[in-house]
């Protein structure tokens, strides 16, 4: 298990250690008996026949029992984990609006103050941000998504053409980027490097291809790394993104975004 650096990644590792150790006292027992049974009850004798029972009431319903009270256990602490994990803060620090598209990454960072209450919807029409920052990736073009180490990020999820899955292995959780819905979730970093992220769903031709990194920076330089970026797509396109890239309905580029930049439309 990747050690998580995530504060929500913290419950997975914990339930997944939990489960091993279950798992194993649980194996202890079985091997604990299966060798009692082996030597107690061996064949002492060739003509020695074991006793012919039937049934044992009071054994048959421990061993129906017994598993069920397990699985609803293991259930119950899977759906808390499940609640922490996917929990989102009324008011998070920071939301990234994600887009996959074949075959590669778009990061929109927002600019600005963060209005939640236009969030609240999830849809592709609203947004929390009055403008954007934005880096596309390509075939050949790993991009890099920055996020800052102690502040909660939500991340929207968006796919112009096919089903992807957008996964960190340090955070411990993936999510399926789904056409026409906006699924999204929430990480708190606690630890600064880099590491790497790619698509879980098997996508199309080059779905191996669709890497990123995941860089965690200080807040500092996550602010600046945002007006850098804005700046850079204002030297690039002549205008300042007003909405995200989100590829638009029909996405016949290499990397997945409609030709039209222009005007901040976003397409």
């Amino acid at each position: 298990m990747p050690e998580p650096i995530t504060e929500q990644g913290e419950s997975t590792l914990a339930l997944w250690q939990g489960a091993w150790i279950a798992a194993l006292i649980t194996g202890v027992v079985v091997w604990g008996l299966i060798a009692w049974v082996v030597v107690a009850y061996r064949r002492r004798s060739d003509d020695e026949v074991p006793v012919q029972t039937r049934y044992n009431l009071p054994l048959e319903i421990f061993y129906t029992v017994a598993p069920i009270m397990m699985v609803v256990v293991f259930f119950a602490q899977t759906i808390r984990v499940q609640d922490i994990v996917l929990e989102e803060s009324p008011a998070p620090d920071n939301i990234v609006e994600v887009t996959a598209q074949k075959w590669s990454w778009t990061f929109n960072h927002g600019i600005g103050a963060v209005d939640v209450a236009a969030d609240e919807d999830n849809e592709d029409d609203e947004f929390p941000y009055e403008g954007y920052a934005y880096l596309a990736g390509t075939l050949t073009d790993i991009p890099t998504l920055v996020l800052p180490v102690g502040e909660t990020t939500r991340f929207n999820l968006h796919s112009p053409d096919v089903i992807h899955d957008f996964g960190v292995p340090a955070f411990l959780i993936k999510m399926d980027v789904i056409p026409g819905r906006v699924n999204s979730f929430e990480v708190t970093p606690t630890t600064e490097g880099t590491f790497k992220g790619k698509c879980y769903e098997l996508c199309g031709a080059y779905h191996s291809r669709m890497l990123f990194n995941v860089e965690v920076v200080s807040a500092e330089e996550y602010d600046a790394y945002v007006a850098d970026l804005a700046d850079s797509n204002l030297a690039s396109t002549g205008v300042q993104a007003e909405l995200p890239i989100l590829g638009g309905e029909d996405a016949r580029t290499q990397v997945g975004l409609a030709s039209t930049r222009s005007g901040g439309e976003g397409q």
